[in-house]
C-alpha cells in the first residue's frame, strides 16, 4: 500500500443544516501508520465530518477525501475504508457469525473472512450466540469485526470504547496500535480523553465545527506552560536568580517553577553556578490541553 492510498485529507470542509454550520471550513489530515484522535465537545461536528468522509452527508463546500478521492469515487470503497459510527444495525435474532457471513456475500468477500475477523476481535467463543444476547461492549467488537471484513487501509471509528469494560478498553488500545503498525490509517473520535492519550499518535481538536489545533501531544502543549520540577542542593540561590515573571513553589523538597521552560532554567543555573540534580518538565495531560483549547464547555 502507498502512503497516499490511506491518507485522509479534509480541506475547507463546510456543512450547513439551514442556518446552523455543523462543520465550518475544517482542515486536517490523518496519515497512514498513525492513530489520530478526533476530539471536540459534544456537538462540535465530529460525527458530521465522519459522515462526510463516508459520503453519507454531502458537504456544502470543501472536500473530504481518502487517498485523494471522495468515498463514492473509490474503486473498492468498502475494502479501502472500514467504519463504525454506532454499534447498531444488527438483527437481534441473528448470530454474530451469520451477520458477518451475510455482509461477506453482499460485499463479495470470501466467507472465511468471518472466522478471521471474529478471532481478531475476540468474539470466536460468542459467535454462535444471537446478537440480542450481546452486551454493549460485545456489540462494539462485532461492529469492529464488520468494519474489518474487507481488510481496509483506513478505519473511521466513532466512540469505539463505548460500552467496553476496563479490560476491553486496554484490548482496544493495543488492537488499534497494532493495526496502525501495519500501515493503516486510524481516525478515532472519543470523549474518553485519558484513554485517547494512551492510544493516539496525533490529535485533531475541533470546536463549533472548526479546527482548534492538530499535532502530537507534545506539539499541542506549550512547554513553557508546564510546571518544571527542579532538585538540587542550593535551590534557594536558584530561586533568588529567577526572573520576576516566573512562578515558584516548594514541593516535596523540590522547586516547582512555572512560566519558564527547562532550557531557560538550566541556562540560568549554569550561569549562576547552581548544581542541579533534576530538571524535568511535567507533562500536560490531554484533558488540560483539551479544556484549555475548547474552553471546557460543550458547543451547539
Amino acid at each position: 500500500m502507498t502512503d497516499e492510498a490511506g491518507r485522509i485529507a479534509v480541506s475547507g470542509l463546510t456543512k450547513a443544516f439551514g442556518a446552523v454550520r455543523a462543520v465550518d471550513d475544517l482542515n486536517f489530515t490523518a496519515e497512514p501508520g498513525t492513530v489520530t484522535g478526533f476530539l471536540g465537545p459534544n456537538g462540535a461536528g465530529k460525527t458530521t465530518t465522519l459522515r462526510c468522509l463516508l459520503g453519507l452527508v454531502t458537504p456544502t463546500a470543501g472536500t473530504a477525501t481518502i487517498g485523494g478521492l471522495r468515498y463514492a469515487d473509490l474503486p473498492q470503497p468498502s475494502s479501502t475504508v472500514g467504519a463504525v459510527l454506532e454499534a447498531s444495525g444488527f438483527h437481534p435474532a441473528r448470530t454474530a457469525e451469520n451477520h458477518l457471513r451475510i455482509l461477506c456475500v453482499a460485499n463479495g468477500y470470501p466467507v472465511r473472512r468471518t472466522d478471521a475477523v471474529l478471532d481478531l476481535v475476540g468474539l470466536t467463543p460468542a459467535a454462535p450466540r444471537k446478537v440480542r444476547e450481546y452486551s454493549a461492549g460485545m456489540r462494539q467488537r462485532l461492529g469492529l469485526a464488520a468494519a474489518l471484513l474487507g481488510d481496509p487501509l483506513v478505519l473511521l471509528l466513532d466512540e469505539p470504547a463505548n460500552g467496553l469494560d476496563p479490560e476491553g478498553i486496554v484490548w482496544l488500545r493495543n488492537f488499534l496500535r497494532r493495526l496502525a503498525s501495519e500501515g493503516r490509517t486510524i481516525l478515532v473520535s472519543s470523549h474518553v480523553l485519558s484513554e485517547v492519550e494512551q492510544t493516539v499518535d496525533r490529535v485533531v481538536i475541533i470546536d463549533k465545527g472548526s479546527l482548534v489545533r492538530q499535532g502530537t501531544l507534545d506539539e499541542l502543549a506549550d512547554v513553557r506552560a508546564r510546571p518544571v520540577v527542579v532538585r538540587g542542593p542550593d535551590l534557594d540561590r536558584l530561586a533568588a536568580a529567577l526572573p520576576g515573571q516566573a512562578g515558584m513553589v516548594k514541593r516535596d523538597g523540590a522547586l516547582v517553577v512555572t512560566g519558564l521552560g527547562p532550557e531557560q532554567i538550566g541556562h540560568l543555573a549554569f550561569v549562576t553556578g547552581v548544581e542541579l540534580h533534576e530538571l524535568t518538565a511535567e507533562r500536560s495531560d490531554l484533558e488540560d490541553i483539551f479544556f484549555a483549547l475548547t474552553g471546557g464547555g460543550a458547543s451547539r
